[in-house]
């Protein structure tokens, strides 16, 4: 069964404009997905790439422009300037580490749940209630907020060192078991063709 490593940041526009379909193509595939949250600006720090709020406004600019268009591509709700952006990201992290430990419920809808609640809900998702009802939502128990915690900031550590060393950039990111990787939602469609070609 083909393996997809997922890095993918709670506070992504990005991230929520994927949608779910990542899970819908591994379905097709009958790949399996281990989901990697991580610290998108430390990531940028660590690997030559610049905040949001620091790039030149030419390229702000663009970034603008460009979410607005994929938001509109996908028919999905998006606010470009969201009341609660940015926001700590390490809690919503904790909480779905915790949440991939316990299973019982979809780890894919709780990626969407946290980044819609962030890019289209205007709710801040470093509040325990948000966390708590983002886990309900995807099925999980509430209580997975306040579990784990010390488990969580280590794996949430080793990800961002893993995603460093493995050539990973930005968010979200997708590496296939055989080292090809694809930088953002708009290279699903990339994905989904390497993955046929390793059926064959």
């Amino acid at each position: 069964m083909t393996q997809i490593d997922y890095y993918f940041a709670t506070v992504s526009p990005y991230t929520y404009l994927a949608g779910t379909r990542l899970e819908e193509i591994a379905a097709r595939h009958g790949a399996t997905i281990t989901y990697k949250p991580l610290d998108l600006l430390t990531l940028f720090t660590r690997t030559g790439g610049v905040a949001p709020k620091d790039r030149h406004p030419a390229r702000q600019a663009y970034r603008a422009q460009e979410l607005v268009r994929q938001a509109s591509k996908q028919n999905m709700p998006f606010n470009l300037h969201p009341a609660h952006w940015p926001t700590n990201p390490a809690p919503s992290s904790y909480a779905f580490i915790a949440a991939q430990n316990a299973g019982g419920g979809d780890l894919g809808a709780l990626v969407q749940a946290f980044t819609r609640a962030c890019w289209a809900e205007e709710k801040d998702i470093a509040q325990d209630d948000v966390i708590r009802d983002c886990l309900t939502q995807a099925g999980f128990e509430a209580g997975l907020a306040d579990s784990g915690l010390l488990q969580g900031a280590e794996t949430y550590a080793r990800n961002l060192e893993d995603a460093a060393e493995r050539g990973v950039f930005g968010a979200p990111f997708y590496i296939t078991e055989d080292d090809q990787r694809f930088w953002g939602q708009d290279r699903l469609e990339d994905l989904e063709a390497h993955l046929a070609t390793l059926k064959g």
